[in-house]
């Protein structure tokens, strides 16, 4: 996955975890599984792995938790310190922009994969970065150790003009999928629908019995 060789304590940060994003044409569903992990040991059963940033954005994590709760606040001071200079939300390109920035200059003291997604102006979009800070535009895209898995159920089943209801259940079937099959995920699922202005969570379980 990566063109150089990572020190031991960085695989054992990146191993573990399932998070998803998806893109569609006026929203994003984010979704991950809630296991916490330090290699193989399950550190805890109920990590939030989703966050809201603003109003319009979202984002999902992996990697070392105290470097993820850090950038997530950084994200949301910035976001916050856009809006109150500006008078205006801040784009999810330049939130992306932001983030990257960090992760670089922090390489590789700082060990976070991320997901952003939002709906701006320019409307939805998904941001996907690394812990090197590489940032890329995706219509969907999967982190962590169950991401093969997840990705597979993703790229049989995407329409990008599916609504809501759909879009979660096919963020919490990726999710379940990665879960059965690896030892890194589980404990059930968290999702977020992120709309223009909005963001509502659920329960991936609840969704997959409606």
């Amino acid at each position: 996955m990566y063109p150089i060789s990572l020190p031991k304590e960085l695989e054992k940060a990146l191993k573990g975890t399932t998070t998803v994003g998806i893109a569609f044409r006026d929203f994003v569903v984010l979704a991950a599984d809630r296991r916490a992990t330090s290699g193989f040991y399950i550190a805890h059963k109920r990590a939030r792995k989703i966050h809201k940033v603003d109003d319009h954005v979202a984002v999902t994590i992996a990697g070392y938790v105290g470097d993820a709760q850090w950038l997530v606040e950084r994200l949301r001071v910035e976001a916050l310190y856009y809006k109150l200079n500006t008078g205006e939300p801040i784009s999810v390109k330049a939130l992306a922009t932001l983030a990257s920035t960090y992760l670089f200059r922090n390489r590789p003291l700082v060990v976070v994969q991320m997901l952003i997604g939002g709906v701006d102006r320019e409307g939805a979009g998904l941001y996907s970065l690394d812990w090197l800070g590489t940032v890329t535009k995706e219509k969907y895209m999967a982190t962590g150790s169950g991401s093969p898995f997840a990705v597979s159920i993703i790229e049989n089943e995407y329409r990008e003009d599916a609504g809501p209801e759909e879009a979660l259940k096919l963020a919490a079937k990726a999710v379940r999928a990665a879960a059965l099959r690896d030892p890194g995920s589980g404990e059930g699922i968290d999702l977020a629908l992120v709309e223009k202005g909005s963001i509502r969570f659920f329960r991936g379980e609840d969704v997959l019995s409606s």
